[in-house]
């Protein structure tokens, strides 16, 4: 059923998208843009590429960050919400511009992909942690001192009991975070660095058919952020299943 909705809602998109081009008048010419499709594919790649990584470490960072929040440690929990404030209360352009040419300058770190890596990674990691720190709360403090009263220590408690719960609870965030790192990844075009949204400028400087090369890049970030959104709903159904 849920396939079903998802081609019917595909139909009366792809129709109304239709009607609405045919009423604007426009003349498309997919030919100059189409001869540069090695260029969208490199940039699809790249954008592919990073958000992987990205997504990989920043959920370490998240991981990490939010049990530093929760840490009896009073320095190591004010330095983790002090990380967290820092990056959610600026701009992620401004984070780019500050890391890219003051921070990866000092430590000569030249490559722009593992400086796009790192940039998207400390960024997302301060929403996951919060996302990480709010489904871990949600677990009723009386597991952790059940748990830990039957003999387990506290990593075994946060391993078999409270992260397991807190997963299933942090699905559809993480889900909306993933899906926000790829799209935020176009910002990286800003340092030169020839992901989608850099490749489709490119494309459209040299053909100058905008239009086109715009609706393919909107294309290029659904056929990455798609399928996390079908997953996950495919997850959320199994784990309501096995609950």
């Amino acid at each position: 059923m849920y396939f079903f909705n998802v081609l019917l809602t595909t139909a009366a998109f792809s129709l109304t998208s239709a009607w609405l081009l045919h009423r604007s008048g426009l003349q498309w010419d997919w030919a100059p843009v189409a001869a540069y499709w090695r260029l969208f594919a490199s940039g699809w790649g790249t954008t592919l590429g990073v958000s992987l990584a990205a997504l990989a470490v920043s959920t370490l960072i998240g991981g990490c960050v939010a049990l530093a929040q929760r840490s009896v440690f009073l320095p190591l929990r004010t330095l983790a919400e002090g990380y967290v404030e820092l990056i959610r209360g600026t701009p992620l352009l401004a984070q780019i511009y500050i890391l890219f040419y003051i921070v990866a300058e000092a430590v000569h770190l030249e490559n722009r992909i593992i400086a796009g890596i790192l940039m998207l990674s400390i960024f997302s990691g301060a929403y996951l942690a919060e996302v990480f720190r709010a489904g871990i709360d949600s677990i009723g403090r009386s597991q952790l001192e059940s748990a830990m009263a039957i003999g387990l220590t506290r990593a075994q408690t946060y391993r078999f009991v409270i992260l397991p719960q807190a997963a299933r609870i942090v699905l559809p965030a993480m889900t909306g975070q993933c899906v926000s790192l790829i799209k935020d990844s176009s910002l990286l075009s800003i340092i030169g660095l020839n992901e989608l949204t850099q490749s489709s400028r490119n494309v459209a400087s040299y053909t100058f058919s905008n239009l086109e090369s715009y609706v393919l890049l909107a294309l290029g970030y659904l056929l990455l952020t798609l399928p996390i959104s079908l997953a996950t709903r495919r997850l959320e159904k199994r784990f309501r299943y096995e609950t």
